[in-house]
């Protein structure tokens, strides 16, 4: 019995010394930047956070917070514009990426609960100009479309897309016309932005308006946003804070990938509204939980954000960087002061 004891002791011990070995040799291939940034303490303002998420490489950082029961607080640091040294305005416009995901599966869910659009029709009966181009337009429904679900490749990821980005919708929809299907409809989920660009031209086709004209109809008029764009010839290029690349000295503010362009505080009243029922009613909330997130990055040549409710704190914070590079550890980044913010927030509200 004594004999069994100490076994069981000394392979518990072994145990424990192999996940401690394991443990040193996934930290070593985990970049030492991202180690520190989750290691380092805690400041005690969310400001403090910001100014310390320079020392991570990034030119600028602009954070917004809504609490509820407070005014809307407004952080920044770094440049606006590193060139000019213009310093970083919490309130400048930015180019919100896949954010845009969010206000395009709610003008979805609008014209569903209008039914002026059906979750289970297929892409081919939209697009009958479609079939034979992408694989399985019979079967793929919008609903796999909005879900991410469709196995139609993702245009962004076709050679030198970034470099080069076509001019039009229907130019980076031929990037993938043609292509194998990366697997069958609602069988598995890669995130694909060809989804979102089949939603947008879908949009436009049963409005019979620009997309972004549909989005400002029935979610920025109704919640009185002014700072949200859908172009860059719509804004002034002054106003829009600059982006980079790392190991480039271009500012990428110019290129145009198609993406809306605002505030961070806009992008907070629409997320908060999103979140708490009064964007939607009763019966679009349910449609809309029933297909989508209620939470969304961005990422693009020199842009990243990320727009996060946290019920338990009843608060709203977006997160806007305005540096990218190749290998993602930006992003990881982006993510761990994110977390980080919110932690503070957490800490703040339980004193």
């Amino acid at each position: 019995m004594e004999t069994t004891k100490r076994k069981t002791n000394k392979g518990k011990q072994i145990f424990r010394i192999v996940l401690l070995v394991g443990t040193f040799i996934s930290l070593w291939f985990v970049p030492w930047i991202l180690v520190k940034a989750w290691i380092v303490p805690l400041p005690d303002t969310v400001q403090k956070q910001v100014d310390q998420s320079l020392s991570y490489g990034f030119d600028g950082v602009l954070v917004y917070v809504d609490e509820s029961g407070k005014p809307p607080a407004f952080y920044g640091a770094g440049y606006h514009n590193r060139e000019l040294k213009i310093p970083a305005n919490p309130k400048a416009l930015f180019k919100i990426a896949s954010i845009t995901k969010l206000y395009e599966a709610v003008a979805i869910t609008k014209l569903v609960h209008d039914k002026r659009l059906s979750l289970d029709r297929t892409l081919a009966d939209y697009f009958p100009e479609l079939k034979g181009r992408i694989e399985n337009a019979e079967s793929i429904t919008l609903r796999m479309m909005v879900q991410h679900r469709s196995g139609i490749p993702n245009f962004t990821n076709t050679p030198n897309f970034w470099n080069d980005p076509p001019e039009s919708s229907e130019a980076a929809l031929d990037l993938v016309l043609d292509l194998p299907a990366n697997f069958n409809p609602n069988e598995d989920y890669e995130y694909s932005n060809t989804n979102y660009l089949l939603l947008h031209m879908l949009i436009e086709k049963i409005t019979e308006q620009p997309n972004f004209q549909f989005i400002k109809e029935v979610i920025l008029n109704p919640l009185g946003l002014k700072n949200t764009y859908g172009s860059l010839k719509d804004v002034n290029m002054d106003d829009l804070m600059s982006g980079y690349y790392v190991g480039f000295e271009e500012d990428t503010k110019t290129t145009d990938y198609g993406n809306m362009i605002a505030t961070a505080e806009d992008v907070g009243i629409f997320l908060r509204a999103l979140n708490d029922g009064s964007l939607l009613n009763e019966n679009e909330m349910e449609i809309y939980a029933s297909i989508y997130e209620f939470n969304h990055g961005g990422l693009i040549p020199g842009y990243q954000s990320m727009a996060e409710y946290h019920k338990d704190i009843d608060a709203v914070v977006v997160q806007f960087m305005n540096t990218t590079d190749f290998d993602g550890y930006q992003w990881n980044l982006l993510q761990i002061t994110h977390t980080r913010i919110v932690k503070i927030l957490r800490k703040a509200k339980s004193q």
